[in-house]
């Protein structure tokens, strides 16, 4: 059974959905430390650094099984973005966000025993409308503490469509992982059915 090197909400629901069996465990990995290593590296590369990260520290603990890690990281104006700290941090992203082209990118990686079998990461591009500080404050008192776990300060799903004029890319990569790409991955590795 798939280890899913992760405690995400929308993860664990896309691979339930789709009826992958799995199991859920965190990874101890310290993200923050990995990213200050990655200064100037591209948004999609530093999110499959950081899967692969992920993905190896729970594969440690168990030998012979297929572990999945995702990140999903957002990109504005050449910036990459990660949770908010706080409110006021999701107050500042949105503002920063306002009237620009989000990047948005999900990766996800395979390892077996330390050693990685497939990666692939994909990016949604999210054209954000003008936000005025009014819906912004609004957003945020409707939608936080629940967008203080969500890159990009927005649920999809939810009120946080409103942030959005324009959305290119899968629905899937926009949840947070690239789902159809994993999918085919898993029959690969003899995981799930052909």
């Amino acid at each position: 059974m798939l280890i899913l090197a992760s405690q995400s909400a929308s993860r664990k629901a896309m691979l339930e959905a789709a009826g992958v069996p799995f199991e859920a465990r965190g990874s101890s990995v310290d993200e923050a430390e990995i990213r200050r290593e990655l200064i100037g590296v591209p948004g999609g590369e530093v999110a499959l650094i950081l899967a692969e990260a992920k993905a190896l520290a729970v594969s440690v603990g168990a030998p012979g099984r297929l572990v999945l890690g995702g990140d999903s990281l957002v990109e504005v104006c050449g910036r990459l973005f990660d949770k908010p700290a706080s409110r006021a941090d999701a107050a500042r992203h949105l503002a920063f966000f306002s009237g620009q082209t989000m990047h948005l990118h999900s990766a996800a990686i395979l390892v077996r025993d330390g050693v990685p079998a497939w990666r692939h990461v994909e990016t949604a591009k999210l054209r954000v409308r003008a936000l005025s500080p009014d819906f912004i404050e609004s957003y945020l008192a409707q939608e936080w503490p629940a967008v203080g776990a969500c890159v990009g300060v927005f649920r999809i799903e939810a009120m946080g469509v409103q942030l959005f004029e324009h959305i290119e890319g899968s629905h899937f990569t926009v949840l947070g992982m690239p789902l159809l790409a994993l999918l085919a991955a898993l029959r690969t590795q003899g995981e799930i059915a052909t």
